[in-house]
């Protein structure tokens, strides 16, 4: 408000009044009178950088200074800008950020005020905090960061890969199991693709970003390249080339190390048919068609029956206890972890020896939370480091080896903690393990030791936040969120196998 005074003397106030401004044209006088519009101010009175510059530029004269000015304005306002952005934190969010959030209280690495994800490979946690980021939910997040994963880890996961999964919706409390189906052939040692159909039903279902957008992100990495990273080429390393090439190899043969690029643009290609698929089926057939080409078979005459139903639970005295059903591990698991809570005790050998052998099925795990306690935890694996070995030319896609049942101690076994069905603002818990002969068990200890916490769970999420166990049976990784006061938390172990990015 502008201060006046009348001529007794007396203060009065009334609204200050600011005159448009308008660009000078050379073709004017600095002279001449412009037509003016008045615009009243309708908050409070205060100082502000506008003031002070508007001061400096009243000398100049006319038209000059009304450029001025509004540069000068324009100035401020981009300034004002970039400083709003950069209190929000950085937009690239890097790997276990604990940023300030605007309220001014800072973090731990792994804690974030509205939701995260936690992935093998940076990029794909990074496209998934993106999605987050848009707009998306958990589900959006999670099946973006799962095709990243496809075209950046094809020695643990892909397009040809079979998909278990497990999501719980914090608003209304209910879990739901992801199943790719039975296992099927579509020629001897090679299993029938079933991710596209897979992931195209779950965010039917459950998300909410249209169904290209989440696939933008992949096929770009796969079009333009990505850098392989120390698990490719570690992987790359053991199996050797033989049937990858020239996907994952110099021009001499020799396999792609750490820090090279590799491109994949017939998997791009096929990302992008999938895109524009309006169901489950044909998603599916953006794959399937050329890859029978190449093989040179016919459709089989049944595909895959990916399908959504509720999760198996268990009440315990600290919740509700979701898993998938057979033939993952989620029923040993239950079983396994209903025992050691009757007894008050674990089982003698909840950790095995470390195998000798390779671990199968080899896999890959993710999980995407958010605050309000929605979690998805996805399971995916080729049965075999780089599955069958056969690389299909028309799709760059690895096919899966797996074409039977595995035995079910070495599968899946999500499992969701949720401390209260009545309560949908309680806590919530999601563990998944990947690499280990026996998940199940590693699950168990896991979870075990975060029920071993201090009897003030509140007191332990707060200063702990999930178990900060530093191995779990010295084998494999396990991914942990979190919903907990209305703040989202991701960590793992071994605590540098993956990365988690939020905000």
């Amino acid at each position: 408000m502008a201060v006046r005074r009348d001529h007794g003397g007396q203060v009065s106030t009334g609204p200050v009044l600011y005159q448009k401004l308008a660009l000078w044209d050379p073709s004017l006088g600095s002279e001449e009178e412009e037509e003016t519009e008045t615009l009243e101010l309708v908050i409070p009175n205060s100082w502000s950088p506008q003031d002070s510059l508007r001061r400096k530029v009243d000398r100049l004269p006319g038209a000059w200074a009304r450029l001025v000015a509004a540069l000068l304005l324009l100035a401020v306002g981009l300034s004002l800008a970039a400083r709003q952005l950069h209190a929000r934190g950085d937009p690239t969010g890097s790997p276990g950020s604990g940023a300030a959030p605007p309220s001014g209280h800072s973090h731990t690495p792994g804690v974030y005020h509205r939701g995260a994800t936690i992935s093998p490979a940076a990029m794909c946690s990074h496209l998934g905090r993106e999605l987050l980021a848009a707009g998306g939910n958990v589900v959006d997040a999670g099946v973006g960061a799962a095709l990243c994963l496809a075209v950046v880890h094809p020695h643990a996961t892909g397009l040809g890969a079979t998909f278990w999964g497990l999501f719980h919706n914090g608003t209304s409390g209910r879990s739901t199991a992801l199943t790719s189906g039975p296992a099927r052939t579509l020629a001897p040692g090679l299993g029938l693709p079933s991710a596209l159909q897979t992931l195209r039903l779950l965010h039917t279902h459950f998300g909410r970003l249209p169904w290209p957008r989440l696939l933008t992100g992949p096929s770009t990495l796969a079009q333009e390249g990505f850098l392989v990273d120390t698990a490719l080429a570690g992987a790359l390393a053991a199996q050797g080339t033989e049937g990858l090439c020239p996907l994952l190899c110099h021009s001499d043969g020799t396999p792609l190390g750490p820090g090279a690029r590799a491109t994949n643009p017939s998997l791009a290609a096929v990302l992008h048919r999938a895109a524009l698929a309006p169901t489950p089926d044909l998603a599916g057939e953006a794959l399937l068609r050329p890859l029978l080409r190449d093989l040179g078979l016919q459709a089989p005459s049944v595909g895959p029956t990916p399908s959504l139903e509720p999760a198996l639970q268990l009440a315990v005295p600290q919740g509700v206890l979701s898993t998938t059903r057979s033939p993952s591990a989620g029923p040993e698991l239950l079983a396994m972890l209903q025992a050691a809570l009757h007894s008050g005790r674990p089982p003698p050998d909840l950790c095995l020896p470390l195998p000798q052998t390779p671990v199968t099925p080899v896999g890959s795990v993710l999980a995407t939370i958010d605050s309000s306690g929605s979690v998805l935890l996805l399971i995916s694996s080729l049965n075999s480091s780089f599955g069958s070995g056969h690389l299909s030319p028309s799709t760059g896609v690895l096919l899966s080896d797996l074409v039977a049942a595995p035995a079910a101690s070495a599968w899946a076994c999500p499992l969701v903690l949720h401390s209260s069905l009545d309560d949908t603002d309680a806590d919530v818990l999601g563990l998944v393990a990947s690499g280990a002969p026996d998940v199940a068990r590693v699950t168990t200890r896991a979870l075990l030791g975060h029920l071993a916490g201090p009897q003030n769970q509140a007191q332990h999420w707060q200063h702990q936040g999930p178990t900060q166990n530093t191995s779990i049976c010295g084998q494999g990784i396990l991914l942990q969120v979190a919903a907990h006061a209305e703040h989202a938390h991701v960590s793992s172990i071994p605590s540098g196998c993956c990365t988690f990015q939020g905000f």
